[in-house]
């Protein structure tokens, strides 16, 4: 089913009710993996970061990874979930060549992690409350890539190449209880849970949680059922979404072709998708197995986890301030708006402003400077903000600069311009390129002189009143001084000189 096949989404909300299930999977970031002692480097050659328990050689036994269970319990307690007094690790059989073991350690009945919620706050303001069904620890499976098709997917591929340094990394994974009630809102809750959720892993430093990079991944799973009714719907699983924009759409794109198999007398099969970034669409991947398909046993190489309860109470008492709590403070702080403030968060600029303003700079112009000059310059790139090489110190120091008046804006621009092309830092690139205001009274009298006497009928109209026409002969002061006077003295000496109050 292409776009143009799909029931427009307000005729699909008219009949239907959305019900969604989201299974979320963060990468933790440990140095080595859940089960062994390999590293999880980033960028190291194929299968360099491998040993036989992560290949699954015979004889090799798994040893739990003391930092990823911490890992979990924190990511839990986060959620406001109960904490497992014991719980344990079951093989999750399937086949899969990216799975050398043919099983998967994961949790299945005992996770570690249970009965939570994340409040969610939506861009009107409102919050939206989440229920977590789980969160338990697993591996991540390794990498395919497929060669030869036209799609990069296995379809139509001549062969494929296995890297395994992924295999065995540790996964909490995270599944909400089913999401009812969100109705034409469905999408925007979907992205702003994921949204919320990442901010939560990365506060708690135990994941980048970078989606481009595959650090978190998102299944959306989707079902309709008619207004009205209760029972679920059968239900459709989009799979590994790895940007928030991308949650939101395959949620929205599912729910517009549920309505459109509905409505035409068709029926939903439960099955895997897979969701297409360039237009936003998903396409059938394979049958969704149940449970039981698994055949989930407990694992025989692992003891069971139990986490001292002292031990739990230890990690709640050192939780940093969550995401929501933090940023509602510093929107009372900083004096900014609902909207605003989810305009830095959407932006990804809220620790940078709170790095700058530690660094020395006032709030409204640490916003300024990032949500302004540097946002537009990591559009114009397509980097992230943070991406963007400048620092927070750096940025600091051109406010402080603007602030002392040394720069004007116009000046602290062409600084910014010349640290983000490598060319030093602020003082440095204000020697180089000569940006400093002009202050010397004599050389700004002299050039309001000029523009004087170049501009006479000006100066007769400012003399007989019109004030408002001194913007002229300040911009040409400023013109002559290439933008280095201060435009607010000018007008004080232009006016001095005419004879006439400001």
């Amino acid at each position: 089913m292409t776009v143009t096949d799909l029931v427009p989404y307000e005729d699909a909300l008219a009949s239907y009710d959305p019900v969604m299930g989201l299974e979320v999977h963060v990468e933790l970031g440990t140095k080595t993996k859940m089960f062994c002692g390999c590293a999880t480097t980033l960028g190291a050659d194929a299968n360099a970061q491998t040993c036989p328990t992560c290949l699954g050689l015979p004889g090799s036994l798994p040893v739990v990874n003391a930092i990823g269970v911490e890992s979990a319990i924190k990511i839990g307690l986060a959620l406001n979930c109960s904490i497992a007094e014991w719980c344990r690790f079951a093989r999750k059989n399937y086949f899969y060549p990216d799975m050398p073991k043919n099983f998967q350690t994961s949790q299945y009945d005992e996770p570690i992690a249970y009965d939570g919620y994340l409040d969610v706050q939506l861009e009107d303001g409102e919050v939206f409350r989440v229920q977590i069904e789980r969160a338990h620890m697993e591996e991540d499976t390794g990498k395919s890539t497929h060669v030869g098709g036209a799609t990069g997917r296995i379809h139509g591929a001549s062969h494929s190449l296995l890297d395994y340094n992924r295999a065995g990394i540790p996964l909490i994974e995270i599944v909400t209880k089913p999401i009812e009630g969100a109705g034409e809102r469905a999408p925007e809750v979907a992205k702003a849970y994921v949204a919320e959720l990442r901010e939560l892993v990365r506060a708690l430093g135990v994941s980048e949680a970078r989606m481009e990079m595959g650090q978190m991944r998102c299944d959306v799973n989707l079902s309709l059922r008619p207004n009205g009714t209760e029972t679920f719907g059968t239900r459709s699983e989009t799979k590994n979404v790895n940007s928030l924009r991308s949650v939101e759409r395959a949620a929205r794109f599912e729910i517009q072709r549920h309505a459109a198999v509905l409505s035409s007398g068709g029926t939903i099969v439960q099955e895997t998708r897979h969701f297409h970034e360039e237009d936003g669409s998903t396409t059938a991947g394979r049958i969704k197995d149940n449970a039981e398909d698994y055949r989930y046993f407990p694992e025989p190489d692992l003891v069971p986890v139990a986490p001292a309860r002292a031990w739990v109470e230890e990690l709640r008492a050192v939780l940093p301030e969550l995401p929501r709590i933090r940023r509602n403070r510093l929107r009372e702080e900083w004096g900014v708006s609902a909207h605003d403030m989810q305009s830095i968060l959407n932006a990804g600029a809220v620790d940078l402003i709170v790095a700058t303003i530690e660094a020395g700079a006032g709030s409204a112009a640490a916003r300024k400077w990032w949500m302004g000059e540097l946002a537009r310059r990591a559009n114009e790139d397509g980097v992230e903000l943070a991406a963007l090489p400048i620092t927070p110190a750096q940025v600091a120091r051109v406010a402080a600069l603007v602030d002392e008046g040394s720069l004007n804006d116009k000046l602290a621009r062409q600084t910014i311009e010349g640290v983000l092309a490598g060319e030093g830092d602020p003082d440095t690139v204000v020697e180089k390129r000569g940006l400093k205001v002009v202050s010397d009274e004599g050389a700004l009298g002299a050039a309001v002189d000029e523009a004087i006497v170049g501009n006479a009928a000006i100066a007769d109209k400012i003399r007989g009143g019109k004030v408002a026409a001194a913007g002229a002969l300040v911009g040409a002061v400023m013109k002559a001084t290439r933008g280095q006077a201060d435009a607010a003295r000018v007008r004080e000496l232009i006016l001095e000189k005419l004879g006439v109050e400001g």
